[in-house]
């Protein structure tokens, strides 16, 4: 298995890019570069304006998102968070969330989902 007990460079530049209508019942469209090794998911996304990832619960694992590009809000446990450039969002383990791009222009995020 590529990177097992060790370290390892992700080129998501080289990734084909996924994209993923409705991804978790969520608006429009959601591109992904993914790397994954079973244990941990390691994503750097794209959330066009109006585009969301649907609400959802992390039942197994949890999720921290960081915010590369552009302006969006997460709805996490009930309640919004305003997200902009260098913004960092965690979604604990039995939490739910969605991620919402409400702004004009494209949001660019690296997101890790690791197993528990």
């Amino acid at each position: 298995m590529p990177g097992k007990g060790k370290t390892m460079r992700i080129d998501f530049a080289a990734m084909e890019e996924q994209i993923v209508p409705h991804m978790r019942d969520g608006e429009k469209e959601v591109a992904l570069r993914t790397y994954t090794d079973g244990q941990c998911k390691i994503m750097r996304g794209r959330l066009i304006p109006g585009a969301s990832i649907g609400l959802h619960t992390h039942e197994t694992n949890s999720e921290i998102i960081y915010v590369l590009e552009g302006q969006g809000k997460v709805l996490c446990d009930g309640a919004y968070e305003p997200l902009g450039p260098g913004s960092c969002h965690y979604c604990p383990k039995g939490h739910a969330h969605s991620l919402i791009n409400d702004s004009a222009a494209d949001l660019l995020f690296f997101a890790v989902v690791p197993e528990q």
